[in-house]
Order: structure tokens, then C-alpha cells, then sequence
């Protein structure tokens, strides 16, 4: 350390440092606040001079007015010599009620009597006087006859008593005078008059007249003893000076905090000086602690950086799959939407689910769910670069942002390369396991602005590819917007449907092979909406199996059922089954056979005439619960049906271990029945398997007499298609049932 540095050391470390340095910035704060008194006394002189110049020259403006106001009525008395009294009077009157201000008006002969007045209520004791009663009066009156200028008295006692002044206008000049006009004012009602409510109460008024105090105005106002401004008032024959003192109050408005403030403030950075020179005397002495400290806390830093590292990386990670989050992919998202609206290049933001795979998490377990998640991760992850992020969104979606897009070719390319992740099985579990995407893409800018935008908007474009069959991927597109929007709004309309029964059953017949007779029916539900008119299932189902409404619509569906079987007692269609659809919500709910079973008994009908579908994917979710519900149904009476045979990925165990009545083979195998051949095997298969276990067999969507034929050839059952009947309301399957429409006879009638 050197010389300057101890010198240095040592002026700090002096205990009379702090204090000089406090005493330094009180003389810096005194010297600065007396500057700024000094200075705000003089704004108050400069403002209080304004206001009594302000003063003066309304003051002699309103003389001014007053005195031409008396010249103009002494010229029409010369004009018009001949005047009544009354007239006069009725003139006088009209400036009495103008003015307001005047104590009265008067004329006043050539000898200087009054003879005429108005009013004459308080004055009549005037009537007669001299107003030369000086000769100081008299001249200045023989003054204003010989030259027609006004003479204005200064301020008088008055004869009808107080303190006044007065204004004479002659009529004429020389010897064509023919007297005055005079104007009579009460000093106080003039002040009054004249000045502000603001002045009156802001200040004392001094007059004085030829250096002599004549009126005080004001006079019990606490004054201001350092405060006073005199001003000269320009009005003829008088010499009158204004004087006017502030008020403590008005003074005190005047002045600025800022004085005051400065003072503290310096004083308080002073005082914050001397207590941080303290502190740094103190820094300064345990100096050679800190130093050992020092080095002690930078290789804690060290460590706590790397942590702070590792952290960082743990918040940006998702945990499970090892990928980017979806926080940490949202601002990346932003960063980069940032760069290209400079650089004026496109981004694709890709969403991506995983087809069926809640199906496969609910039935194989959660383990299995993430170990899949996490193979499906290694694959995606492979395709992640400079350009691309790979990101896990949560649940069973993954998220792309590809930057630099040039054109959509890039975009395309991306997806099929997404695509082959997915074309080789995933070994989970020491077992291989095929599962297939569907994607979403939004591109920017032309589908979003910012992060979110484009995020919702690869999502609607998900959702259309997820509605249009799965595998597949799907572009966003302004369209879509307008869909979703419908597709909300026809959500809120759902509310309502129920409340506002708007929900209805049609029936389409499913024809016994055998017999060639219609003995049940399936009952779809739809929708007669007050606008849209008849909506499918497919329009709404959806939908309420989103929002939960869905177990609401199942329990009116069995209602309406049971009602119309009730309604077809003692009639053609009193025999008839019907066949309702249940969802795995339904099912899910523990209420559900004690709701099948008190509205049978409402409506006093057999259990048997009830047939409840349900699809085989929702057969093997929760097996356990589905045995135990699907069992009590069986006890209660009611018959089983697997709808959609054939299309899921469940063992065919249950139909061994549950309750099944019938089969029912998926639209998808009888379209091609009799065109392509492994559909026709896979028919055959379904058909002789159920009926080794006991179990019918029906077949949906039989639109040929082609297809008809192939299924009476291999024993199927039942059949149900356009080929009999569309879904019709029942007032019509009734006309058609008894005008034997509908029966296609046996098969040697055929």
C-alpha cells in the first residue's frame, strides 16, 4: 500500500471524519435554504406587486365606466333642456337598476343646489344643498363647468351621512351650463363592488388622497408586517395612492416546501453519509477478516453456481421424458417468434398426441403409460437440432418448433419424419407395441401473431385431424377458427338442451335372419335444435362427453326409452327390444343400475325388452369395476351387446368372463364385406367364435342385398342398416311395423 493510500486510510479511519462531514453538509443545507427563503420572498414581492397593479387598473377602469356613464346622461339633459323631472327621474331609475353600485344621482343646478335626486328614500334630506360648501369644491367645480371635463370629489363626508365620493359631470360647458349630473357612491358599497371576494379576503386596502389616509379596507385581516406594495391610481383631479398588505394566510400559500425540503433532505444525505463513513471505517478495519472470507465465500459462490446450473436445467427439463417443458418451450417459443418478425421468416409450431393412449394407460397401468412416454421421447428427441425443439407438453402431447421455415415443403418434411418415429413397435415392458399420432400444425405468421395464438390454433388444427381419423396430421386454417367457434357455441347451447327437452329418439329396426322379423330396435338419440335444426349424435356427443354432460344425456336416453316401451304395451311394436348406447362415463357411474332399475319399475317394464351397447374399448377400462357393473346389469334382467366389434386392442378374454348377449361387428368389416377378402375372414371368424361362447351375433351398416346374403350364408343373426331402414321416429317404425314395410320374410321366402 502506498503513501497516498495510507494517508487515505487514516483520514478514514479518524472518528472526526463522520462529524466533519456532517457538519459540511448542515452548512450546504443552511446555505441552500436560506437562498431558496430568499428567493421565495422575492416571488411573493413579484406576485403581490401583480396583484396590487391588478388592483389599480380595475380600479380605474370601473371610474372610468361610471364616469362615462354619467357624461352620456349630463349630454342628453344639454340635448334635451327641456326634460321632465319624471323623465329625468325614470332615466336616473334605468342607471340606478344597471349599476347596482350607485348611492344616488343627482342634478344639480348652475348655483351648485341640488334640486333633483333619485332615489329619494334616504336622501330627501339633500334636496336643497350646496355642493360647494369649500372653495376647494367650488373651484374644482367652476373648473369641470369651463372645461366640460368630470370632476370627481375624492372621498367626502356625505350629507345623507357615512363616507362617499362623488362624480359631476357638467351639462354644457361656459355659459351654455346648464348644471351637473352627479353620481353618489357609498365608499363601501364602491370597494365593495369594485374588488374581488378573493382581494377582500386576501388582503388589507389602504387609500390615501394626497398622501392622507382616507379608508382602510379590511382592516381586521391578520396582516403580514414584511409585506406591502403601493401603487398609483390615474383618475382625474385625484391624487390616490393604493397600498396593499398580504394577509399571513395569502403569504403563507406564496411560499414553497422546497426550502424546508432541501434542508432535510441534504441534512438526511449527510446524515446518511456520516453513518455510511461509520460503516465503511468499520468494512475498513475487519478488512483483513473479510479478506479470509472472501476467498472462502467465492468457492461457496462456485458451488452454489453450479447448483443454480443445475437447477436452471431441472426447471427447463421435464423430469420424466428428459425433453423441454412446456414452460420452458412457451418462451423459447416467444424468444424466437421475436427473430423471425425481424428477419421476416416463418415458424411451425407442431402439436402432437399420442392416438388412444389414455386407453392404454388406464388398462396397462401408469408405469407402463410413462415407460412408453419416455421411448416415444428418445425417438422424437432424435429429431431435434439447431432449428428444431422437441418439448413435452404433459399428458400424452408433444410440441416442434421449427424455425427458418422457407417453405411448407420444410413443414412436410418435419411431419414425415415425425411420422417414421412411430412406424417401428416400442418395446415397453420386454413387450413391442405399435401406437400411432395425430399432429396439428400452425405456422407463423399467417396462423398466429404471438406464442399463444399460434399454440391455440395448432391445437384447434389437433382437434380438427383428431375429427377427420386419427393418424394423420392436419394444418391450421381460418376455417377452422370459425368451426371452433361453432363448435363452442353449439357447447353452450347444450346447457339448455335438456331443460328445454329438445333431445329426441329415433329407431332403426334390427331384423332377426331367421325369422325375417323386426324384434328390436337401437335407439339413437338426436338433437332437434331450435336454430340448427336435427343434429346427430356425432355433432354434440363429442361435445358432452368433453364437458361430463354426457351422463345427464345417458340417463334421459334410458328414460325415453323405458317411456316408449311403456307407450307400445298393446300394440304392434309391445314386443319390441331396444338397444341404447352407454359411454365409459356412464358406466363409471356407481348409480347407474339403480337408475336403469327405478325407471323400469316406473314405467312397469320388463327388464328383458332393455338391451344396453357399449364398444369393446370400453369393455377393458377399469375391469375390475366394469365386471361388478355389467354383472348387476346381467342380474337385473338386461341384455349386453359389444358395440364396434373387432376395432379395438383388447383380449378376447372378456367375452369369456363377462355377461355378453350379443356381438355386434363393426360397419367397417361389412362395407367390404364382400370385396376384399380379409375382411370377409375376419366376419366369419367374429361370427363362428360368438357362437361357440353362446353369443348372437349382429352385424351393423348393411347397405347391399349383397352383403345381406354373405351374412344369412355364414349364420349371422341380426342385421340393421339402410338396406331396412334409416334411424326413423317412432310414429313412423310404428306405420311401417303393422304395413309390414320393414319384415325382409324368412329365407326360403326370399
Amino acid at each position: 500500500m502506498g503513501p497516498t493510500n495510507n494517508i487515505l486510510a487514516r483520514a478514514l479511519l479518524s472518528p472526526v471524519f463522520p462529524v466533519l462531514i456532517l457538519m459540511a453538509f448542515l452548512a450546504l443545507a443552511s446555505g441552500l435554504r436560506y437562498g431558496m427563503v430568499h428567493q421565495d420572498n422575492y416571488q411573493i414581492r413579484a406576485n403581490l406587486a401583480n396583484e396590487a397593479v391588478a388592483m389599480v387598473d380595475h380600479l380605474e377602469r370601473e371610474f372610468t365606466i361610471h364616469a362615462q356613464a354619467i357624461n352620456r346622461m349630463a349630454s342628453r339633459l344639454q340635448v334635451e333642456p327641456e326634460t321632465t323631472e319624471a323623465a329625468w327621474r325614470a332615466d336616473a331609475r334605468h342607471y340606478l337598476n344597471d349599476f347596482g353600485v350607485y348611492q344616488a344621482i343627482e342634478w344639480i343646478d348652475r348655483d351648485f343646489v341640488i334640486r333633483w335626486l333619485e332615489p329619494v328614500s334616504g336622501n330627501h334630506n339633500v334636496v336643497g344643498y350646496n355642493v360647494a360648501f369649500s372653495d376647494r369644491r367650488r373651484q374644482a367645480l367652476e373648473t369641470a363647468r369651463t372645461t366640460g371635463q368630470y370632476d370627481i370629489s375624492g372621498i367626502i363626508d356625505l350629507k345623507q351621512g357615512g363616507k362617499g365620493m362623488v362624480i359631476y359631470a357638467p351639462v354644457g360647458t361656459g355659459a351654455n351650463n346648464n348644471g351637473f349630473i352627479a353620481g353618489v357612491f357609498q365608499i363601501e358599497t364602491l370597494v365593495q363592488q369594485l374588488l374581488t371576494s378573493r382581494v377582500l379576503q386576501s388582503f388589507q386596502v389602504d387609500i390615501r388622497d394626497n398622501g392622507e389616509l382616507t379608508y382602510q379596507l379590511n382592516t381586521l385581516a391578520d396582516t403580514s408586517e414584511h409585506f406591502a406594495q403601493t401603487e398609483a391610481v390615474d383618475l382625474p383631479t385625484l391624487d390616490w395612492t393604493l397600498t396593499i398588505r398580504p394577509t399571513a394566510t395569502w403569504v403563507a400559500s406564496q411560499r414553497s416546501d422546497w426550502p424546508w425540503l432541501t434542508f432535510t433532505a441534504i441534512l438526511f444525505m449527510g446524515l446518511l453519509t456520516s453513518v455510511t463513513t461509520l460503516l465503511a471505517q468499520l468494512i475498513l478495519k475487519r478488512n483483513r477478516a473479510l479478506l479470509k472470507t472472501r476467498r472462502e465465500l467465492e468457492r461457496e459462490i462456485d458451488q452454489r453456481k453450479e447448483v443454480q446450473q443445475d437447477l436452471a436445467r431441472l426447471e427447463s427439463t421435464d423430469t420424466l421424458t428428459g425433453l423441454a417443458n412446456r414452460r420452458f418451450f412457451m418462451e423459447d417459443l416467444a424468444h424466437t417468434l421475436g427473430i423471425a418478425g425481424r428477419q421476416n421468416r416463418q415458424v411451425a409450431l407442431i402439436m402432437l398426441d399420442l392416438d388412444r393412449f389414455q386407453m392404454l394407460n388406464d388398462s396397462l397401468g401408469h408405469q407402463f403409460g410413462d415407460e412408453l412416454l419416455v421411448r416415444v421421447a428418445e425417438r422424437l428427441n432424435q429429431l431435434s437440432d439447431e432449428r428444431i425443439l422437441v418439448a413435452y407438453s404433459g399428458g400424452d402431447e408433444f410440441m416442434f418448433c421449427q424455425q427458418q421455415v422457407e417453405t411448407i415443403d420444410d413443414v412436410i418434411h418435419l411431419l414425415g419424419h415425425i411420422k417414421h418415429c412411430f412406424e417401428t413397435p416400442f418395446e415397453v415392458h420386454g413387450e413391442g407395441l405399435r401406437i400411432t399420432a395425430t399432429m396439428g400444425v400452425a405456422i407463423y405468421p399467417h396462423s398466429g401473431q404471438d406464442a399463444d395464438t399460434l399454440l391455440r390454433n395448432a391445437d384447434v388444427a389437433l382437434y380438427r385431424a383428431k375429427e377427420q381419423g386419427r393418424n394423420s396430421y392436419q394444418f391450421y386454417t381460418e376455417g377452422m377458427q370459425e368451426r371452433e367457434v361453432t363448435r363452442l357455441e353449439l357447447d353452450k347451447d347444450l346447457d339448455q338442451a335438456l331443460a328445454n327437452n329438445e333431445f329426441v329418439l329415433h329407431f332403426q329396426p334390427q331384423v332377426d335372419l331367421e325369422t325375417g322379423e323386426i324384434n328390436s330396435v337401437e335407439a339413437l338419440i338426436r338433437w332437434q335444435h331450435p336454430r340448427r335444426g336435427l343434429l346427430s349424435p356425432v355433432e354434440f356427443i363429442p361435445l358432452a362427453e368433453e364437458s361430463g354432460r354426457i351422463t345427464d344425456i345417458g340417463r334421459w336416453v334410458v328414460a325415453a326409452a323405458c317411456r316408449q316401451l311403456a307407450a307400445w304395451k298393446g300394440t304392434s311394436c309391445g314386443d319390441l327390444r331396444i338397444a341404447i348406447n352407454l359411454s365409459g362415463r356412464e358406466l363409471d357411474d356407481e348409480h347407474l343400475v339403480d337408475d336403469i332399475r327405478e325407471t323400469l319399475e316406473a314405467e312397469h317394464v320388463p327388464a328383458n325388452h332393455l338391451e344396453v351397447e357399449l364398444t369393446e374399448e370400453i369393455f377393458i377400462q377399469n375391469i375390475e369395476h366394469n365386471h361388478n357393473q355389467l354383472g348387476r346389469l346381467h342380474e337385473l334382467g338386461v341384455n349386453l351387446a359389444i358395440d364396434d366389434f373387432g376395432v379395438g386392442y383388447s383380449s378376447l378374454g372378456y367375452l369369456r368372463d363377462f355377461p355378453v348377449d350379443l356381438l355386434k361387428i363393426d360397419r367397417s368389416f361389412i362395407t367390404s364385406v364382400t370385396e376384399r377378402h380379409d375382411d370377409s375372414v375376419i366376419t366369419r371368424a367374429v361370427i363362428n367364435l360368438a357362437h361357440n361362447l353362446g353369443i348372437r351375433v349382429i352385424a351393423e351398416g348393411v347397405e347391399t342385398e349383397e352383403q345381406l346374403d354373405f351374412l344369412r350364408q355364414h349364420g349371422c343373426n341380426l342385421v340393421q342398416g339402410y338396406l331396412i331402414s334409416r334411424p326413423i321416429p317412432a310414429t313412423e317404425l310404428e306405420r311401417a311395423l303393422e304395413a309390414g314395410l320393414l319384415n325382409l320374410g324368412t329365407p326360403e321366402s326370399t
